[in-house]
């Protein structure tokens, strides 16, 4: 599933947070769990999948930033993994300007 065929109930309770220029993060304004991550260049959310009960059913399909994950915490299997300097050049190619 992709961020634009998410369907999201419970909006009252979401608080979105503008992260940078070219991100954003939604949390619980509840209990502040983290919901989603939003790349404002092409608008796709990567949802937290502790949210879903069937997570761990769910391939991978895209990692980002996977140059700065820490060792312990590598995500196995054949998906796609993009470096920091590919996520910021996807925003430069959308018109972000990136610091």
């Amino acid at each position: 599933m992709t961020g634009d065929e998410a369907t999201v109930s419970g909006e009252d309770m979401v608080t979105v947070f503008r992260s940078s220029e070219w991100a954003e993060r939604a949390f619980c304004s509840r209990c502040g769990s983290t919901l989603w991550f939003r790349f404002l260049p092409t608008g796709n959310r990567s949802f937290s999948a502790g949210l879903f009960d069937a997570a761990k059913d769910v391939a991978v399909d895209r990692e980002i930033f996977a140059d700065h994950a820490a060792n312990w915490a590598r995500l196995e299997g054949p998906h796609q993994r993009l470096s920091e300097a590919e996520i910021l050049a996807e925003a430069r190619a959308a018109g972000f300007s990136i610091g």
